[in-house]
């Protein structure tokens, strides 16, 4: 490295003739000026037309990781000293992690701490300013102290301790921002060693010949590896990219039966947010763990969740070749069209790391709307109870590289199943699922007619439509039947044991199949999914935007429910006469068809309400409430009798409200003029 340094003249107060110290991280620029006793620490930078003379006062410290730009001149008074954090004096103390930033002066006696930004043409003289301090542009600070954590707007001019004491405390922005231009020069540091290095800028020029795509961060990536032979280049910007968005950095490792249960442990936590120190702990990670799975783990620490999982080591040791592009997966280069693999696809196999044809179509058509697309895995085990785990956000929405990270995923869990599905970004909810990957890479749902939010399966192969089974029961297909015939949406929730008791109860996406036999075939794949699980069927009015029917058809024994039993119900559309009773699967005027109905929703601590309408308010949907009353199921049974016999004439509906979601659960019409009143 050709810097411009030389000792300390003599003159009267100093005749030591002393000499930079500058650490061997560190990277000094050819065109700056150092003269004297001035000790560079690790990883700093010093810029082009930086000129940092401890000729008259001395000596003056940088602290590691700290970036001092083009045109910053720091000198120092004979006399004048600070204290320095390790208890000596000098006549220019710098701390860590700070910023300098371009033509900036700092005039000794100065002490500047921790953290600090020190803006464009900003001067401090004869002052102290505390950690954690943002100093904007074009600021005098002299004579005072400034206190940590403060924010000087630009223009400033703080001349008495009493404007150093109103100074406003610095915002979560100011604090990014700093962080920002911290790892910015750490880039820049990293690249001025690189063009100095034969072997990385061939490497650099190469990676350009092969690729003209490469991006800026691409171009701009001077690895650790280069410098160190280790981490990957892109593991390095994949740190650097997260640090400089306010993120933390963490490690996990698993051997080969942790890894394939997923049960990581974590490495020590890492609590610094410098690059340099993030890197160095990254790697005794990786030399610790050398003979396992190492993967790295960006934090929000806001939110407290995890943005990023991405594998960086895999067992000998070797380290993963980690992808650019913001999801921990490799991207495809660009291409016309993508066409999955399809052979052995006549025996239903679907070749490992390999979409199937229905998975690129219903990726394509939720890209076509907007939507983001995410993937999760599970083992066996953890199949059975629901519990996926998220694979790596894939954070582009262009198809072939979705497509590729989709392959990714499953490539990297073999062994597992792997669902992707799609994400509404404004109304932030799924739109779709689709298993693409079992244990044996057997696929059963499949996606048919391009829809985005539908489950469907196989067609029975029996010619002219569907031919029925012993899956589902008579009077269930009938009541598909009868919901589709009135253009009701079909839609099926899902709950293990533990979730069934507490009625949290799992959504699955609804049934586009406006055909009968393609509508019962995707009920019947849905309940081979979910043979240990409670299934229910929900109808829902699309217009009304509210559920008519709710029925358990599937119970973890694995029998099919039929009529009436265990928790079902069901209710009618009250929005329009021409939906009757039957609609609900054939309630009608009779005592126990109405006290079975009280009795379960009593059994779900649901409440029971009554509605009445004569014929023009029925025409209309212009219900009244009436009010019956009760604690037992008798109770209710018999203040529903007392309403009916009041009501002779009207319409009749009962009511099921959920008084947790504070919604109707349940609309069923009992009675209608001219009929008899239950006895």
């Amino acid at each position: 490295m050709a810097v411009r340094s030389s000792a300390a003249p003599p003159t009267p107060w100093s005749r030591n003739l002393a000499e930079p110290q500058i650490h061997e991280s560190a990277y000094v620029h050819s065109f700056s000026n150092l003269i004297g006793d001035v000790r560079i620490g690790a990883n700093v930078l010093i810029a082009p037309g930086t000129s940092i003379r401890a000729d008259e006062g001395a000596p003056f410290r940088i602290g590691d990781g700290t970036n001092v730009q083009d045109g910053v001149v720091i000198h120092g008074l004979e006399r004048g000293r600070v204290v320095g954090d390790d208890g000596n004096s000098y006549s220019v103390w710098i701390g860590n992690s700070t910023s300098i930033t371009h033509m900036a002066l700092i005039h000794g006696p100065a002490y500047i701490g921790n953290n600090c930004f020190i803006g464009f043409r900003s001067t401090v003289f004869n002052a102290r300013v505390g950690d954690g301090c943002i100093i904007m542009m074009h600021v005098l600070i002299q004579d005072v102290e400034i206190p940590p954590g403060r924010y000087v707007p630009s223009g400033s001019v703080i001349t008495s301790q009493e404007q150093a004491d109103r100074l406003p405390s610095v915002k979560e922005s100011d604090i990014q921002f700093a962080t920002h231009v911290v790892g910015v020069n750490h880039a820049l540091r990293s690249g001025y060693q690189c063009a100095e290095n034969v072997a990385c800028i061939t490497s650099v020029r190469d990676e350009q010949s092969q690729s003209s795509t490469s991006g800026w961060s691409e171009m701009n990536t001077y690895s650790y590896s280069q410098a160190n032979g280790s981490l990957d280049a892109h593991v390095v910007n994949h740190v650097r990219q997260l640090l400089a968005q306010g993120y933390r950095i963490g490690t996990e490792y698993a051997d080969e039966r942790r890894f394939q249960t997923s049960s990581w442990k974590s490495c020590a936590p890492i609590q610094s947010s410098r690059e340099a120190d993030v890197l160095a702990d990254l790697q005794a990670c990786l030399s610790e763990h050398s003979g396992q799975y190492v993967r790295l783990i960006g934090i929000d620490p806001k939110a407290k969740k995890r943005v990023l999982e991405t594998i960086i080591q895999r067992p000998g040791g070797k380290p993963v070749q980690v992808p650019n592009n913001g999801s921990g997966y490799r991207a495809a280069a660009p291409q016309s069209g993508y066409r999955p693999t399809t052979t052995a696809a006549s025996n239903g196999q679907v070749p490992q790391g390999r979409l199937p044809g229905e998975a690129v179509d219903l990726v394509r058509h939720l890209l076509a709307q907007g939507a983001r697309i995410g993937t999760e895995h599970a083992d066996a085990r953890r199949f059975q109870t629901s519990s996926w785990h998220s694979c790596s956000p894939i954070q582009s929405s262009r198809e072939t590289e979705v497509l590729s990270a989709l392959e990714a995923c499953m490539a990297e869990h073999a062994g597992e199943y792997v669902r992707m599905f799609g994400i509404d970004p404004r109304a932030k909810r799924r739109l779709g699922e689709m298993i693409i990957q079992r244990p044996n890479r057997k696929m059963v749902a499949q996606h048919r007619g391009g829809s985005s939010q539908s489950y469907t399966a196989p067609s029975s192969s029996a010619p002219g439509g569907y031919a029925s089974t012993s899956r589902l029961a008579p009077d269930v297909v009938q009541q598909v039947s009868q919901l589709i015939a009135q253009g009701l949406q079909i839609g099926l929730e899902y709950a293990d044991e533990r979730r069934f008791r507490t009625s949290s109860w799992n959504s699955a996406p609804p049934v586009q199949a406006r055909r009968e036999s393609e509508a019962i075939a995707t009920l019947e794949s849905f309940l081979a999914e979910h043979s240990r699980d409670y299934v229910r069927l929900v109808g829902i009015d699309p217009k009304a935007r509210r559920r008519v029917v709710e029925r358990i058809i599937h119970r973890p024994n694995g029998k099919q429910v039929g009529g009436t039993s265990g928790r079902a119900f069901t209710a009618a559309p009250a929005s329009s006469s021409s939906h009757s009773t039957k609609v609900a699967g054939g309630v009608q005027v009779g005592n126990g068809k109405i006290t079975d109905q009280v009795r379960q929703l009593l059994a779900q601590s649901y409440r029971i309400g009554v509605e009445y309408a004569d014929q023009r308010r029925y025409k209309t949907s212009s219900w009244q409430t009436g009010t019956i009353q009760g604690n037992r199921e008798a109770d209710f049974v018999s203040s529903l009798q007392a309403f009916l016999n009041e009501h002779p004439d009207d319409y009749v509906r009962l009511i099921g409200i959920d008084p947790k979601s504070k919604r109707r659960v349940v609309e069923t019409i009992i009675h209608k003029p001219g009929e008899a009143v239950i006895r």
